[in-house]
C-alpha cells in the first residue's frame, strides 16, 4: 500500500504559499507508517514548531492499473474519503531552500489522516464535492473538487504513467487554501458536505 499525494492542485493554495503554478501535477509519497491509527491523537513531533493541517479528498484504488486512460479511470476506484496531509512547514521550507526532498516534512509517522470511506455513488458528481476542515468548531479550510487544477480521473491517468496503482493505494488529491498551524489540544474535524469523516485531537 502506498499513499500518493498531489501538491499544488488548487490555485488559492498555490497563491497563499507563494508557490509557482505547476505545468504538471506535483507528486510526493508517504509510506504506510505515516497513517495515523484510528481513534489515536496526533502528536506534534519534536522536530517541528510549525505543523500545518491540509485537508484533502481521498480516493482508494480498487484494482491494479498502469498507463490508465482518463476515460477508464473511473473504473479504478469506488470509494472516497477525507483526510489530512500534516506538514512540518518549517522543515519543508528549509528543505526546499536547500533543494532537498520533502519526505522528512511530509512523510513522518502520523502525518496522514484517513477518514471513513464511503461509496462514490453517494455523490452525484465526484468533480463537485464540497468539503471542509473545522478547528475547534471554526471553519479553517473549505473547498470543492470542481476547483482542482487536475480532476480525479486526470490524476489517476497522470500518476499511473509513473507508478503502477495497486489495490488499496490511496491518492490524496490536494488541499485548498486555509492551511494553518495546529497546537496542543486542538480538535480537527473533517466534513464532506455535512457528514463527518474524522475527528482528531492534537497532543
Amino acid at each position: 500500500m502506498k499513499l500518493i499525494c498531489i501538491g499544488r492542485n488548487y490555485t488559492d493554495h498555490i497563491e497563499e504559499l507563494e508557490n509557482e503554478k505547476p505545468t504538471d501535477p506535483v507528486i510526493f509519497m508517504k509510506p504506510d507508517t505515516a497513517i495515523l491509527l484510528k481513534k489515536q491523537p496526533f502528536f506534534i513531533p519534536d522536530f517541528s514548531n510549525e505543523i500545518h493541517h491540509e485537508v484533502e479528498i481521498l480516493i482508494k484504488i480498487k484494482k491494479v492499473g498502469k498507463y490508465i486512460d482518463k476515460k477508464f479511470a473511473h473504473k479504478y476506484y469506488d470509494e472516497i474519503s477525507l483526510g489530512i496531509d500534516f506538514t512540518a512547514r518549517d522543515l519543508q521550507t528549509s528543505l526546499k531552500q536547500k533543494g532537498l526532498p520533502w519526505e522528512k516534512a511530509k512523510a513522518f509517522d502520523g502525518a496522514a489522516v484517513i477518514g471513513n470511506w464511503v461509496s462514490k455513488k453517494e455523490f452525484t458528481n465526484v468533480d463537485d464535492i464540497d468539503f471542509r476542515l473545522e478547528k475547534n468548531e471554526e471553519i479553517v479550510q473549505q473547498g470543492n473538487t470542481k476547483f482542482m487544477l487536475w480532476k480525479i480521473d486526470e490524476l489517476i491517468e497522470y500518476v499511473s504513467k509513473y507508478f503502477t496503482l495497486k489495490i488499496g493505494d490511496v491518492i490524496f488529491t490536494g488541499t485548498p487554501a486555509g492551511v494553518g498551524t495546529v497546537k496542543t489540544n486542538d480538535i480537527l474535524t473533517g466534513y464532506i458536505s455535512d457528514k463527518q469523516f474524522f475527528s482528531i485531537k492534537v497532543k
